[in-house]
């Protein structure tokens, strides 16, 4: 039996601002992005399921946000996982130390890590069917 893949796909982007409102409004002027309190997410489709959607956020974060740290940076990476608590254990056994809890809602688990240049990756087992029907509004397609 095969292992389970480690990353799927990009689940998404954020990003800190001075002003978020304005980042998320010139974003949905100028590029089209269907924004809204959170950003937007963007639809596709999955390569060998066409009739599975998935989806990929980006979002904008105020410059004083805690959700990135303990990374200085002024953004942050989620990255899509088949399976995280597989992944957690072989990242463990790598020496990669988990920051926080793993966090379960209903359109996901959660969990981060850091790269060796101390950027926070959050690593996402989404629930797409869940978090579709959460954003079916406000997707950028």
């Amino acid at each position: 039996m095969s292992s389970p893949k480690r990353v799927t796909g990009i689940g998404g982007i954020f990003i800190k601002c001075d002003n978020p409102e304005s980042v998320r409004a010139w974003h949905k002027k100028h590029l089209g992005f269907n924004t809204d309190q959170y950003g937007t997410s963007f639809e596709w489709r999955h390569v060998d399921n066409p009739e599975k959607r998935g989806y990929s956020v980006w979002s904008t974060f105020a410059n004083d946000t805690t959700h990135f740290a303990p990374s200085a940076k002024d953004f942050m990476m989620n990255l899509r996982v088949e399976n995280l608590k597989w992944l957690l254990a072989e990242l463990k056994k790598e020496g990669i130390e988990q920051i926080g809890e793993m966090q379960v809602y209903e359109y996901g688990k959660f969990a981060h890590i850091m790269d060796p240049e101390r950027n926070k990756i959050e690593l996402w087992e989404p629930f797409d069917e869940v978090y579709g029907a959460m954003v079916k509004d406000n997707v950028t397609k």
